[in-house]
């Protein structure tokens, strides 16, 4: 199922859980955007076409079940719930809601690769003419989150590999800031002396040429933002 890159949207509370999903899940091929709440999964959907929603159970607001069984009122997307509660009736009741499957945390990450990839064989497979556009809108550019391909117009736009890294990584939470930190983390390590510093300078000038590529003022950024104490982050139209 993943050679078509099947996207996920991850819905948990807990930053450090979400970006550990992230990561490994995209290095399993899958195409991955996350979300902290019910409100914030609410305007993606509104928005992007996911072929599975993976959901923690305990958020503070409206949890993952009352999510669910919203979710499902209107949409079809299959969902994984996961809680750190292992008793039957959660269990029963996350299934009652409209859920397709349940994982206890905590869990082993291939078990739930396997789950995921049980759930995706179950779902019949949508034609291409209804498959919703995997497409952010950046003024008169746009970016094709399946492809990983900048356009102007009918041309495409020129990435270096790191910029089509921080193109993924920031299209996969639009609206969301991501820490200057995470950034570094996510483009690799550099185990240099103070290279905690020089990372994020370098981090700084990537984004400096990114912005060359998408904004029509690179110095008063509109799509590529820098989020003051919390780093950068893309704001399509």
């Amino acid at each position: 199922m993943n050679d078509l890159q099947a996207h996920l949207l991850v819905v948990d509370d807990d930053e450090r859980i979400r970006g550990l999903l992230q990561k490994f899940l995209i290095r399993n091929g899958f195409l991955v955007t996350v979300a902290k709440d019910a409100p914030q999964t609410r305007r993606l959907l509104a928005g992007l076409e996911f072929d599975m929603i993976i959901l923690d159970v305990m958020m503070p607001g409206e949890d993952g079940i009352a999510l669910t069984r919203d979710l499902r009122a209107k949409l079809n997307v299959p969902i994984l719930l996961l809680t750190a509660k292992g008793e039957t009736q959660n269990r029963i009741e996350g299934l009652e809601a409209g859920a397709d499957d349940y994982l206890v945390k905590p869990f082993e990450p291939k078990e739930l690769l396997l789950r995921i990839n049980a759930i995706l064989r179950r779902v019949p497979a949508v034609k291409p003419e209804q498959a919703g556009p995997k497409v952010l809108h950046l003024g008169e550019v746009r970016y094709d989150m399946e492809r990983g391909e900048l356009w102007r117009g009918t041309d495409p736009v020129r990435l270096t590999a790191t910029e089509a890294q921080l193109m993924r990584i920031f299209a996969a939470q639009p609206g969301e800031p991501v820490s200057r930190e995470r950034l570094v983390g996510d483009l690799g390590p550099d185990d240099g002396p103070d290279s905690d510093k020089s990372q994020e300078r370098a981090v700084d000038v990537q984004i400096t040429r990114l912005r060359r590529k998408i904004e029509a003022d690179p110095k008063q950024p509109r799509y590529l933002q820098t989020v003051r104490g919390a780093g950068y982050m893309l704001q399509p139209d």
